[in-house]
């Protein structure tokens, strides 16, 4: 008997469930989202497909302790299936019709120890772009009253400093940049503590240490890397994993004409930018001559700083899915 397919729309409080009977009975149910494991957990073992959005994950893991197999689509993917306007019921018949077709990409289930590492660096990183936002807004402030300094998290402690004691700043402004500078200072020491989090696991993290032996990818890379790929071998090749990373160039290739244009900036954002950023540090050291490196001069020396930055983050991709998936350690060229 084959195994019954079944499309899940989930959101915040209601789900949308569609499925065929074996009698072409087109069956679509609503149900509250206190029931729907209490649904599944009546019927035999079959095949879900949902849109890997908010929360999926946990749906997903908590299908498949019920013995289904629930296999997460990219939402971009699923939209091509939806036949009419956007609704819950289209969605969950277009996830029925997405997870049957063979060529369709499916999206790993994370565990809940993947989700916390990753909640680490998505926290860390929304409070460095809050402290970013009340560093502005201070240096905003400050400017119109005349109090200016140069760029830096440096000079920003200089005009901190000067909140309580400049004669400049008017009394019923004191007590308002207070509040700022106070809140940057709390947003430090949160940052800090989430940095010596990563810290740690990145040492204790086996796959990481031997990740951190690249040049371009530090502690938070690493941690990020292992976090987001935990079966690298579901990528066919290193190049498959560079362009789920947006590494690659996008295409819009037709009449046997190729054209190639830009990186296609798909897939993880936040990998993409770890891993530019590291790029971006070791291609500065070669330029300013503080490390020998033949290919990044060479480089260097026919193409633009930034595209010189973004071929070594391609590069440290694929060397970061041969150490993943095959195990090894890191041999740098000589």
């Amino acid at each position: 008997m084959a195994m019954m397919t079944i499309g899940l729309d989930i959101s915040k409080s209601w789900f949308q469930i569609h499925w065929i009977t074996a009698d072409g009975e087109i069956v679509r149910k609503k149900l509250a989202r206190g029931k729907v494991l209490d649904f599944f957990s009546r019927l035999p073992s079959c095949l879900v497909g949902l849109e890997a959005c908010g929360s999926a994950h946990h749906w997903a893991r908590e299908l498949m302790k019920l013995g289904h197999k629930a296999r997460l689509m990219p939402a971009r993917y699923v939209r091509a299936y939806v036949k009419t306007n956007k609704h819950d019921a289209a969605d969950a018949e277009a996830c029925w019709e997405a997870v049957q077709r063979p060529g369709m990409r499916f999206v790993p289930v994370k565990t809940v120890e993947q989700q916390g590492i990753l909640m680490l660096h998505r926290t860390r990183d929304l409070l460095i772009r809050q402290r970013t936002g009340a560093i502005n807004a201070l240096r905003g402030h400050l400017g119109e009253l005349g109090i200016v300094t140069g760029k830096g998290k440096a000079n920003a402690r200089e005009l901190m400093a000067l909140v309580d004691v400049d004669e400049r700043i008017p009394q019923s402004a004191r007590s308002a940049l207070s509040i700022l500078v106070d809140q940057i200072e709390d947003l430090e020491l949160h940052i800090e503590s989430y940095e010596k989090m990563i810290l740690a696991t990145a040492k204790d993290n086996e796959v990481c240490r031997r990740l951190m032996k690249v040049a371009g990818i530090g502690p938070f890379a690493a941690t990020a890397l292992v976090a987001s790929v935990d079966h690298p071998q579901q990528f066919a090749s290193a190049r498959h994993f560079a362009a789920w990373l947006g590494l690659v160039p996008k295409q819009h290739s037709t009449g046997g004409k190729e054209r190639l244009g830009g990186i296609s900036k798909r897939g993880d954002g936040y990998i993409r930018k770890l891993l530019i950023h590291g790029a971006r540090a070791a291609v500065h050291r070669v330029r300013i001559h503080q490390v020998p490196n033949t290919w990044i001069r060479e480089l260097l020396d026919r193409r633009p700083f930034n595209v010189v930055t973004v071929a070594l983050a391609h590069k440290t991709a694929r060397i970061a899915w041969a150490i993943m998936a095959n195990g090894e350690e890191y041999r740098p060229q000589v």
